[in-house]
């Protein structure tokens, strides 16, 4: 076989592959668009307990163009993603023809100030909410870490029955706590945790019988704390009755 035939044998070859695979495109193609693939629903699965069906129904309303194959999936997990109770979402085809959507919704832990809400990651994000939440107040990009702490000062007062309604970072990195008792804790910079087990410890032998009345506590010490209680108030002069004995004035 010379030269020039086995080229021409080999153009022949590949004009054929191109043209096998042009025609399975169209074919392709044309099976795509059969009614068959048209989207007919959309499962929206997840731990949902925020997001509204109208939410959903106007997502889809904008976002759904084409097929189970033409759709394009990234405009809609965007959307979703834009919601403010939710977090991340994945969305995928599935059959019979529809999308399949799995929502991670956010899971307040406390307020930040009067702007926004902490996940339970520690993460900001913005919405609204009824919720009885503690808050933090602190300087910006402190919230993952006040997230942590606030777990594990919780769990120390917790056993004492007290909740923890406010937690503090000044810029200068100083810890102070809000108790729902109304007493506020002052923790101080470091060795945080080991402050607070120790009045925990005492808590039930000293300040207990008192903490009603008690307003501030100030764990900044090396062996102790201070605990700074109202002075009481004073008593009502007495006045004399008409055969001498004296009683309490209304």
């Amino acid at each position: 076989m010379s030269e020039r035939t086995e080229a021409m044998l080999g153009v022949a070859n590949a004009l054929l592959a191109v043209g096998v695979s042009l025609l399975l495109l169209v074919v392709l193609v044309a099976a795509a668009r059969m009614p068959v693939f048209e989207l007919r629903e959309v499962r929206v699965e997840g731990d949902i307990r925020h997001l509204t069906r109208e939410q959903v129904e106007l997502i889809l309303s904008r976002e759904v163009r084409g097929n189970l194959f033409t759709v394009d999936l990234e405009p809609v997990r965007a959307a979703f993603e834009k919601l403010p109770w939710v977090r991340a979402a994945t969305v995928r085809r599935s059959w019979p023809p529809g999308l399949s959507v799995t929502v991670e919704e956010q899971v307040a832990l406390a307020r930040w100030g009067t702007i926004g809400l902490v996940n339970s990651q520690g993460e900001l994000f913005e919405a609204a909410t009824d919720q009885d939440l503690p808050e933090f107040v602190g300087p910006s990009g402190a919230s993952s870490e006040m997230a942590a702490r606030y777990r594990e000062f919780s769990r120390l007062v917790r056993p004492l029955g007290l909740r923890v309604i406010q937690v503090t970072l000044s810029p200068r990195r100083a810890w102070e706590l809000r108790l729902d008792s109304g007493m506020l804790v002052a923790l101080g910079r470091d060795q945080m945790e080991h402050r607070l087990e120790r009045f925990a410890g005492a808590y039930p032998g000293s300040v207990e019988a008192i903490a009603g009345r008690v307003r501030y506590v100030d764990l900044r010490y090396a062996n102790g704390f201070a605990v700074r209680v109202p002075p009481p108030l004073p008593r009502a002069p007495r006045a004399a009755t008409r055969n001498g004995e004296e009683r309490g004035k209304a």
